[in-house]
């Protein structure tokens, strides 16, 4: 029997520090991943690793692996999870595995899973693990590897669907922090190519990331771009994460857009087009759902996570679905790609949107960051028994759809578990100061005696 750590497994892919994920592992995972897909009919796999230091190991091991297992790999070598996602729908089937361990730190790793076009998460990641450790993994000799790019491609696919409407004499200005990310070999090239007048921060590909972490959800890793879209008034910025699946977004005058508002801004272009359904995470803003209403269309809210996001929009037939986070996902691509996402908002800018003016039509709340409590515990555990005991006074009624969101006639309350790392995720929206402290108070009480924490208000 095969002894693998089942601390990797996460919800929705394989991910942890590389003493554990480790070259070996990742054979195994290659092994597992190549047996599943022969058995399923699909023999050929695009493979494709981020910037970090530890993927190029992980990923020659990963590829032996398949190859052994029968599976004709398609090598992208460095790469983003976007080319990744369209080498895999293009030329394998959907099938694809990244290598990135996304905004995680340094010594982080992980291992993103796709065959037919279908997220290999959940309950399907832990038969995969399953598989490892009864050595269900039988060897065939009929495999081989081989070099893919598909970077041209990939451009001239977004320039035919995603064409920028702007004045030559004019042409956008945007500045694009790749935090020394991956897709810092990619984006500034598309852009230019889609016409804008691109100014670059930290695209040269460094997986020690030596100027700041690439994680566009902290406001903190955006201070630069502000900086810089004010000194170059540009008309806005671009940052992506270490693999370009998450996408923030910063105005022409400095402000940060959140996740969830630029789901808005999304699902209003898309809904001018025609009526349909659009899918926020459960983090994301009330708004949201009253904000889609307004211009027409339907919502609903889904549980965290990329699977869930591309799985649920697939199944609805949604227009687009997003994230806090700055996940989207587009009914015309099918998957979360930042680079795709920051072109559909370059064409409203370029049509002539204002994103300050646009903002400043959103319903204004009160709000806390996402807030975070680190566990030795099992978070979910922790929340099941929150579930069964706490008691929300004021509440108007509870939603289970991925842990606790407490819905109030005049805000909500959020407790879930991470699916990723060992934490306790929080959030908070109110209509006014005095309904964020009331919320506040019925969550801390819920989670006594673990100490609420400390946050300035959005």
């Amino acid at each position: 029997m095969i002894s693998v750590p089942v601390s990797l497994f996460k919800a929705y892919d394989i991910r942890g520090k590389i003493d554990l994920l480790t070259p070996d592992f990742a054979y195994w995972v290659g092994r597992a991943c190549g047996a599943i897909a022969i058995e399923r009919g699909l023999t050929n796999l695009a493979l494709g690793f981020d910037g970090r230091l530890s993927s190029p190991a992980l990923a020659a091991a990963l590829s032996h692996g398949l190859v052994e297992a029968g599976v004709q790999v398609f090598d992208l070598g460095l790469s983003c999870t976007p080319l990744l996602y369209f080498a895999a729908l293009k030329h394998a089937a959907g099938s694809g595995i990244m290598i990135t361990g996304s905004h995680n730190p340094p010594d982080y790793n992980g291992i993103k899973i796709m065959l037919g076009g279908v997220t290999v998460a959940g309950e399907a990641l832990q038969a995969l693990r399953q598989r490892i450790e009864t050595e269900s993994v039988p060897c065939q000799a009929s495999g081989a590897a081989q070099a893919l790019s598909v970077t041209d491609e990939y451009y001239s696919t977004l320039q035919q669907q995603l064409p920028l409407v702007q004045s030559v004499a004019r042409p956008l200005k945007i500045v694009i922090d790749c935090g020394n990310g991956s897709p810092g070999a990619v984006a500034p090239t598309l852009y230019r190519l889609l016409g804008c007048e691109v100014i670059e921060l930290y695209c040269e590909v460094d997986g020690l990331f030596p100027n700041h972490h690439p994680d566009p959800q902290v406001a903190e890793n955006l201070r630069e771009l502000q900086a810089t879209v004010l000194a170059q008034q540009a008309d806005l910025g671009l940052a992506f994460d270490g693999d370009g699946d998450r996408l923030g977004v910063v105005t022409r005058s400095g402000k940060i857009i959140p996740g969830d508002h630029l789901l808005m801004l999304f699902a209003c272009a898309e809904l001018a087009q025609r009526t349909g359904h659009i899918l926020y995470d459960v983090k994301s803003s009330r708004a949201v759902a009253q904000w889609v209403a307004q211009h027409g269309g339907t919502s609903e809210a889904i549980p965290t996570g990329h699977s869930h996001m591309k799985r649920r929009l697939r199944e609805t037939g949604a227009l687009v679905a997003g994230e806090l986070s700055g996940h989207f996902a587009f009914a015309a691509w099918g998957v979360d790609d930042a680079l795709y996402a920051g072109a559909k908002l370059l064409q409203q800018v370029a049509a002539g949107l204002d994103l300050d003016t646009e903002l400043a039509r959103f319903p204004v709340n009160h709000s806390s960051p996402e807030l975070q409590i680190p566990l030795d515990e099992s978070g979910h555990a922790l929340v099941e028994q929150i579930a069964q005991q706490a008691h929300f006074p004021s509440a108007q009624q509870i939603s289970l759809i991925d842990g606790l969101r407490i819905e109030y006639t005049d805000g909500f309350g959020l407790i879930r578990a991470s699916n990723t790392t060992p934490v306790l995720t929080l959030r908070i929206e109110a209509d006014t100061i005095v309904a964020l402290q009331r919320i506040r108070q019925e969550l801390a009480a819920a989670i006594a005696p673990h100490p609420f924490p400390d946050f300035e208000e959005k």
